[in-house]
């Protein structure tokens, strides 16, 4: 047995209507300060040395997340950093400018 859904009665208008719920929850990217980069910087060090868990907050595609993981390794060349993911144990490579917070746990 399917749902009623009363505005989704052909699925190009429930794709339609979709696209424009998410639209509306969408956010610009952060615009970060000098210090704040400064700050993300030093926390992104000690937790390669200490190989402590963080939580990182990243900017991607309209949305900031929140992960909690351990950084493995930080590119300042390329501008990348690698990530383990607490949950899945994966490794993320990520760019460092999508990066808008990073915190201890």
């Amino acid at each position: 047995m399917k749902k009623w859904r009363p505005f989704a009665t052909l699925p190009e208008q429930y794709i339609g209507l979709q696209e424009i719920i998410d639209r509306q929850v969408e956010v610009t990217q952060p615009v970060l300060t000098e210090e704040q980069m400064e700050q993300m910087n030093f926390t992104l060090i000690e937790a390669l040395h200490t190989n402590k868990q963080v939580y990182l907050t990243y900017y991607e595609r309209g949305q900031c997340i929140t992960e909690t993981g351990f950084i493995r390794f930080v590119d300042s060349l390329r501008n990348r950093f690698i990530f383990i993911d607490e949950v899945f144990e994966l490794k993320n490579k990520m760019r460092l400018s999508e990066l808008v917070d990073v915190r201890i746990v």
